[in-house]
């Protein structure tokens, strides 16, 4: 067992500038430094190459900088996906281009990765504005992140949790090595956050760590944000067509089973488990248009117990009931 494994930050950055340099010297200033910093910029048309060029110039000793400008946008996930698999490190830490990561964040992560393993583990994150001053709540309020999807974690059952909702954020998380190649390639369906926190729920092997380590900053050009869910947002959800994320649901969930559907390793209730949530969703993906006839069928498969176990219960039973189609 390695005392200090070998650790990568792996930094994907698209046009950000505007704070980009707070993020680089919250590396710079852990208590623990990484020894390698992984940079993929995704086709930047501000000031983000510039920027980096000159990080990596000025890197301080032992610091082992890889930066990769593209010329043609890949996307976040795919982007991700393509430079964490330069990274080198035994322990890989996500890193968004506009957090802050508070002095101790590596440290920690590195004494909870430590060894070997299947593993993932994230935390919750302070919130801080465009300016970078303190936000009041933290990303699992916004996120109505409950106690007891925490205690489901904590106590070995994260899967119950990420089959009904994804409640890791990338900006918060680090993994082994391992788990990345357990993972690849990314399905183009799942964000790469999501899916590499659902593998390592499948292979029973997500953590939850217990302090903020993150400073999750909020503004008005997060790629993908965490904006806290208001009355009339949740509201809107209702009236949105549901076509679309119905599609999109039922392609992850199929992504999902396929990927894991022979793999001895994986024990047969877990499988069963995401057949199961395969099932549901082309059962509520085949609901017909009118409202009407879609009551039976939604109390059927609510009997079956399946929105409880797979979906967001009542909530998403009066979704399916009016949203129009």
């Amino acid at each position: 067992m390695a005392d200090r494994p070998r650790i990568s930050a792996v930094l994907c950055t698209h046009n950000g500038a505007a704070h980009l340099e707070s993020q680089l010297r919250s590396i710079l200033a852990q208590t623990r430094p990484v020894d390698e910093l992984v940079i993929s910029d995704d086709a930047s048309t501000d000031g983000t190459r510039a920027l980096l060029e000159a990080f990596a110039a000025q890197a301080p000793e032992g610091l082992d900088v890889l930066v990769e400008f593209r010329e043609q946008a890949l996307g976040v996930t795919a982007n991700f996906e393509a430079a964490m698999a330069r990274a080198t490190g035994e322990v890989i830490v996500l890193c968004d281009q506009d957090d802050v990561w508070e002095p101790g964040k590596v440290e920690a992560f590195g004494a909870a990765l430590g060894g070997s393993g299947l593993r993932l583990v994230f935390t919750d994150a302070r919130l801080i504005d465009d300016s970078g001053s303190v936000l009041p709540g933290t990303l699992f309020g916004n996120l109505r992140v409950s106690a007891a999807e925490r205690g489901a974690i904590a106590s070995g059952r994260a899967l119950d949790v990420l089959l009904r909702r994804n409640i890791v954020t990338g900006a918060t998380a680090a993994l082994r090595a391992e788990l990345l190649a357990a993972s690849t390639p990314f399905p183009a369906s799942w964000v790469h956050d999501e899916w590499l926190a659902v593998t390592a729920a499948v292979l029973g092997a997500v953590e939850l760590g217990p302090e903020p380590l993150t400073r999750y900053r909020l503004h008005g050009a997060n790629q993908i944000g965490a904006p806290k869910l208001t009355r009339s947002t949740a509201l809107s959800r209702f009236t949105q067509p549901r076509g679309p994320r119905n599609a999109r649901l039922l392609e992850r969930a199929r992504a999902l089973a396929e990927r894991f559907e022979v793999d001895v390793a994986v024990p047969v209730q877990v499988r069963h488990a995401l057949a199961e949530k395969l099932q549901h969703e082309i059962v509520r993906s085949d609901y017909p248009g009118s409202r009407v006839r879609r009551l039976l069928p939604i109390l059927a498969e609510a009997l079956r117990g399946r929105y409880r176990r797979y979906g967001l219960g009542v909530r998403d039973m009066v979704r399916d009931l009016v949203q129009p189609a």
